[in-house]
């Protein structure tokens, strides 16, 4: 199949507002574009380029999936209201995912998008208690549920089938023609459907153009509003400087520049705080109320975690994409790296099995999700694609065992896990800085330049530039 490099327009035909990108892919151009789903339009110029050796292929994301997140703090008046929110938009979702479970070939069509909303019609006509409640908030949880049924069924993405949800995980509602008015420099309050103001703390501005909002509950019982928006972009200017990135579970970030980064682990005393609460919880009786003080707690330390995580991945992804032109990362299915190992039948004894090395495998998922691989990746594709950056996905194979001096691959070559000795040609190097120079000469392959920046209009696309004659020079 041809690798083709295509330097695509995008046109927002809401905001009118135009942004260059490149997308390297492998395939039809029309079956990428229709896969988009940016509500774009699209025009390309597209050049055949070479591939160096071990790329197979490389993806250059664009994403619009952003938004402005601020901490709720509603009255105590008000927040039983926002919890009957939450529990109205979680019984209308469910009803919806009953419906579509007993859909069956032979049966007919499950209810349609209108069919639907007239059924919630009767529905508050008949129920009072759902009656009581916005039928805003309502109709725009069966709306979320047509468009996962939509993206479930759409073949090139890959989301899977909306599922129940549950009160004990997180909750929330959309709230449809959003209004916001603001307080001070901090505050600002936001305009809930039989509710009234409820009051937000300002900790970023707020996107130009409100539209909906989304209103979330934690589990560790705080509240958020989110506001879509498009990623802002970075005060950075072009320094021409590239770089390769190894990703790890022991180190989590590893620049071919010899750089480290390991993300935030939870601290000791955190951790046995979370084993002894643990423990409490499973003598406590499913549904009391000191089992349900025991969870939040343990949400409380989880939450801590999260937001240390979260943050690191901001400021690095930040500092990567200001410093750097280029970005390169390995393509890691990470979704199926993280799964349990299947159990091993025993031949000699039916019904026995062997052992899977099932504890092993779980605690390197938890390293690999502590890393926090996919959120760093994501971050930096969006504020690259909206900085003039850019961030390429190449073939990670044999990166660990390849060497960057001689290109000699063989699995003795990697003595440990820091330390890389070629068996051909003698060159010593750190095991992941030697990673990361093998995934940055690989990018550099076939990176293409960047476009010039869009009109009104558009603006052709530059050609892309001549691909280097493999993966085993230098990449100096």
């Amino acid at each position: 199949m041809p690798l083709t490099c295509s330097s695509y327009q995008a046109y927002d035909t809401r905001t009118a507002r135009g942004s260059s990108f490149f997308v390297i892919m492998v395939g039809s151009p029309r079956k990428w574009a229709a896969s988009m789903r940016m509500g774009t339009s699209l025009r390309k110029s597209r050049t055949p380029i070479r591939s160096g050796s071990f790329i197979t292929s490389a993806y250059i994301m664009y994403t619009r999936g952003m938004a402005v997140r601020c901490r709720v703090y509603p009255a105590p008046a008000q927040e039983p209201l926002l919890l009957e929110h939450c529990g109205h938009a979680r019984f209308v979702w469910n009803l919806a995912v009953e419906q579509q479970s007993w859909w069956r070939p032979g049966r007919g069509s499950a209810p349609g998008p209108a069919v639907r909303q007239r059924q919630l019609a009767e529905a508050r006509k008949a129920e009072p208690w759902l009656a009581d409640g916005s039928s805003s908030v309502q109709q725009q949880a069966l709306r979320d549920f047509d468009r996962a049924m939509a993206a479930f069924f759409d073949k090139d993405n890959p989301a899977g089938k909306p599922s129940y949800r549950s009160k004990h995980g997180t909750q929330g509602f959309v709230i449809r023609d959003t209004n916001v008015r603001r307080l001070n420099r901090r505050w600002a309050q936001v305009h809930v459907p039989k509710c009234g103001w409820v009051r937000f703390r300002l900790s970023r501005d707020l996107p130009e153009k409100l539209g909906m909002a989304r209103v979330t509950l934690d589990r560790a019982d705080r509240w958020h509003v989110a506001f879509p928006a498009p990623q802002s972009a970075l005060d950075r200017r072009p320094t021409g400087a590239v770089v390769g990135i190894d990703r790890g579970v022991r180190t989590a970030l590893v620049t071919s520049d010899g750089q480290h980064y390991r993300a935030p682990r939870i601290s000791d005393r955190r951790a046995a705080r979370y084993l002894a609460l643990q423990r409490r919880m499973a003598r406590q009786q499913k549904g009391s109320r000191k089992r349900e003080k025991t969870r939040r707690a343990m949400a409380r330390i989880t939450a801590k975690v999260t937001d240390r995580r979260k943050d690191w991945a901001e400021k690095t992804s930040t500092r990567l994409v200001t410093d750097h032109d280029l970005i390169v990362f390995e393509k890691l299915n990470t979704k199926n790296m993280v799964r349990k190992p299947k159990p091993k039948p025993d031949p000699d004894q039916p019904g026995a099995h062997l052992p899977n090395r099932a504890r092993a495998k779980a605690g390197l998922n938890r390293g690999i999700l502590a890393s926090c691989w996919g959120l760093l990746a994501t971050r930096t594709e969006q504020k690259a694609a909206a900085s003039g950056a850019l961030a390429v996905y190449v073939d990670p194979r044999f990166t660990s065992q390849q060497c960057r001096r001689c290109g000699h691959t063989a699995k003795e070559n990697r003595e440990s896990q820091a330390i890389f000795l070629c068996v051909e040609c003698g060159h010593a190097d750190h095991a992941d800085v030697n990673a990361a120079k093998n995934v940055l000469a690989r990018g550099l392959a076939m990176a293409p330049v960047s476009a010039q920046a869009p009109g009104p209009w558009g603006v052709r696309p530059r050609k892309p530039a001549k691909a280097a004659a493999g993966t085993t020079q230098e990449a100096a």
